[in-house]
């Protein structure tokens, strides 16, 4: 195990507009901020995206299951934002929901709001975080 210990930064709330790209626009607020840490949280609704639900098999590298998001739901999630070298990367959690049909995982790629979606971004100062490409695993990893 590695851990830093750092303190609560400024707090940004967002607000993000039917059909904006919703991580796009956590990219964006990183990048104009200069966040180069930080958690956040995402509450309201998404029309369309992509979902990672898991790895098809445990083994290195895995190869991801896709799920598709078409129409609205409801989502709840948590995500973190550390830079690769001169971009800041989200990697985001979260449950999709619409009437009984219910996905949790991690959402890349597409994020298409429906009518709003609230963030609350946290930003972590005195961290000395990055991500960084590991091999084994084909991942793009948290480096402490």
């Amino acid at each position: 195990m590695k851990y830093q210990i750092g303190n609560t930064g400024r707090l940004i709330v967002a607000r993000f507009e039917d059909r904006e790209d919703a991580l796009k626009n956590i990219t964006d607020i990183a990048k104009k901020e200069n966040i180069r840490s930080a958690v956040f949280y995402l509450i309201g609704g998404l029309r369309q995206g992509r979902v990672v639900v898991g790895p098809e098999k445990e083994e290195l590298p895995p190869k991801p299951v896709w799920r598709e998001i078409k129409e609205s739901h409801e989502v709840l999630g948590i995500g973190t934002i550390f830079w690769q070298e001169d971009e800041p990367k989200i990697h985001f959690h979260g449950a999709f929901g619409k009437k009984d049909m219910i996905k949790v995982g991690c959402l890349r790629e597409t994020s298409e709001t429906f009518l709003v979606l609230e963030a609350v971004i946290m930003e972590i100062e005195g961290i000395d975080a990055r991500r960084e490409f590991d091999q084994a695993s084909g991942l793009t990893l948290l480096k402490l």
